[in-house]
């Protein structure tokens, strides 16, 4: 009996409203992308809100969602806003882009 186990990837473009700058929520978004081996990057908003580009492994964006939707200790979310979009195999790491 042969088992076969689909490797699916995915791609998510989320944005996190809430008290989300300031309390290093990039920094610790980055650190636990990087545990995940998930790819893409991370930005401030001028509105207050965090902005970020993600793709990895199904089972690994959806442990990042869980954890974006509390993120680190001092953060208070209040919202994830999150649009899947279509892997692309754009990125190779995961960064702190520059503040829009």
């Amino acid at each position: 009996m042969v088992i076969l186990t689909l490797i699916n990837y995915s791609r998510v473009h989320i944005f996190v409203s809430g008290k989300v700058q300031g309390v290093y929520y990039r920094q610790n978004t980055a650190q636990k992308a990087e545990e995940l081996g998930i790819v893409g990057w991370v930005r401030n908003l001028s509105d207050g809100r965090v902005e970020s580009v993600m793709e990895g492994l199904d089972v690994n964006i959806d442990k990042m969602l869980s954890w974006c939707k509390l993120g680190p200790k001092d953060a208070l979310v209040t919202d994830v806003k999150i649009m899947n979009e279509e892997y692309k195999k754009e990125f190779s790491t995961f960064d702190i882009v520059k503040t829009l």
